[in-house]
């Protein structure tokens, strides 16, 4: 193989005769000097476009037979001398314009649609996640479509990280995997106007809607005639015909005081998203899951009926399931209880859409995987988040056991406080000591309930503290990363292939 036959390219810009790059990052890397991503190199229109890495970080290369023309700042340029002809060398930091300059080349790199295509939700609250990500999923040969840049507003903030930041870490990811079957990026749990422009400003896709402040989960139907119901676009008496042969009245009232004024909520933002999104495609989520009480089936048909009524499109919707689900641990409840009321959300939204289940805090959910793919079939999506970060965590343990021991102990103090907005239930007296005094094997704390759900939920914390540290530990051992990435989303996707 040589320099000219890596310009002769599939129309997925992959290499021929060397789908995984293996002898062409060999190639560049002896050129460049560098250690070159396999999977990332791809051949298109007269130029090589690839990831490598050096002392001084990872960048992104392209090489022409011509000087690319590129206005950008921090980008170098030099001639590569091959044989007897001269080949031009740009490299750019992984920065925000060079992430536009590439997706600008590559169309795949930009997130897409999924419809109703069976999908995961891969929270990446480091933005190292991606390429682990991608090998768990190009394994999975079921067709799940992932969503790789996903993160909550809530998520953004304890993490100091911008909409922006979130896609184009994930973008770098799928680019050095080589994912070229396109992936959504979902800007999770929107509450305000401004979270919506903030994500539609940085190029989302799909939009979730997180009414959840405004349910009332008193349900008290003595309530229902004070709805609002100009903002609802309805009446009563209209409301009342509209449910007369589904549900008794009583029923009817307490669901729509339960949730009317979250569907006023849903309603603005959407018709907020549809006038800023301004004709470019876009897929929503509404989520009802972060309540008190379980979505009856009654409730589920209201809410439905009522978001189609007010013109609201949605591709999935969350409702809250019984039983709890709890961050980074198993399902807890009676998991026969749990199909009963999984089938009739199912049977609903199919009739009603169809449209997608949602199931949010889905990470480490492997007791209830199988019911949902029984009855969701292709309906489903899986939405995961902090399960990666534990992940990297447990790398951490591996690699560095006194930033573990470290991450720990910090843990233990910040759980108190920092547990208030999240459902858990770890107990620090049930979770092994600060010290982690007699623990021998750190990366079995990471399988340990309450220690499990600390460290879950004290991520703001931790990488407030430790952040770099721990991004450093991972940098340099990322295949070990990826690794124990790939290993446990694969448990999590196994029922969904």
């Amino acid at each position: 193989m040589n320099i000219q036959s890596l310009f002769d390219s599939t129309a997925t810009g992959q290499i021929s005769g060397d789908p995984e790059g293996g002898q062409s990052a060999q190639l560049l890397g002896t050129l460049t000097g560098a250690r070159v991503y396999p999977r990332s190199i791809t051949s298109l229109n007269g130029k090589l476009y690839f990831l490598m890495k050096e002392a001084g970080g990872k960048y992104l290369a392209v090489v022409s037979q011509s000087p690319l023309e590129i206005k950008l700042a921090q980008v170098h340029q030099r001639r590569l001398q091959v044989s007897d002809e001269a080949l031009h060398l740009t490299t750019m930091p992984l920065n925000a314009p060079s992430a536009i300059f590439l997706r600008q080349q590559i169309n795949w790199l930009q997130p897409t649609l999924l419809g109703l295509s069976k999908s995961a939700g891969c929270g990446d609250r480091l933005g190292l996640a991606t390429p682990g990500h991608v090998r768990a999923i190009r394994s999975c040969k079921g067709g799940v479509r992932p969503i790789y840049a996903q993160q909550s507003i809530r998520e953004m903030a304890r993490t100091s990280r911008t909409p922006t930041q979130v896609l184009d870490d994930a973008m770098w990811g799928a680019f050095q995997e080589g994912w070229r079957s396109g992936f959504g990026a979902d800007a999770d749990h929107l509450k305000t106007y401004e979270d919506i422009d903030s994500c539609v400003a940085a190029g989302y896709t799909f939009y979730t809607f997180d009414p959840g402040a405004y349910v009332d989960n008193e349900s008290n139907p003595a309530k229902f005639e004070q709805l609002p119901w100009a903002d609802l676009e309805t009446t009563i008496s209209d409301t009342h015909q509209r449910y007369s042969t589904q549900m008794e009245p009583q029923i009817l009232a307490s669901g729509l005081v339960k949730y009317g004024r979250a569907l006023v909520h849903v309603k603005q933002m959407y018709r907020h998203l549809r006038s800023t999104m301004a004709g470019r495609p876009y897929e929503v989520e509404v989520s009802v899951d972060e309540t008190d009480q379980p979505t009856t089936a009654s409730e589920h048909l209201i809410i439905a009926t009522e978001l189609h009524r007010l013109g609201v499109e949605w591709v999935s919707l969350a409702p809250r399931f019984v039983g709890r689900f709890e961050k980074g641990v198993d399902y807890i409840g009676d998991v026969n209880v749990f199909e009963k009321d999984c089938a009739e959300h199912a049977r609903l939204a199919r009739q009603l859409g169809p449209y997608k289940l949602s199931i949010h805090s889905g990470s480490d959910k492997f007791s209830i995987y199988p019911i949902v793919v029984r009855w969701t079939g292709e309906l489903v999506h899986l939405k995961t988040a902090g399960t990666s970060y534990l992940e990297a965590l447990r790398t951490v343990a591996r690699c560095d056991a006194n930033l573990f021991r470290q991450v720990y102990r910090l843990a233990h103090e910040r759980y108190a406080e920092d547990r208030a907005s999240y459902h858990v239930s770890a107990d620090p007296a049930r979770a092994p000591r600060a010290d982690l005094s007699g623990v021998n094997d750190l990366q079995a704390v990471l399988n340990q309930f309450d220690a499990r759900q600390m460290l879950h939920v004290c991520f703001g914390s931790i990488l407030a503290t430790y952040g770099e540290p721990i991004k450093a530990v991972l940098e340099q051992n990322e295949e070990t990363h990826y690794a124990d990435l790939e290993r446990h989303f694969k448990r999590h996707l196994e029922a969904f292939c």
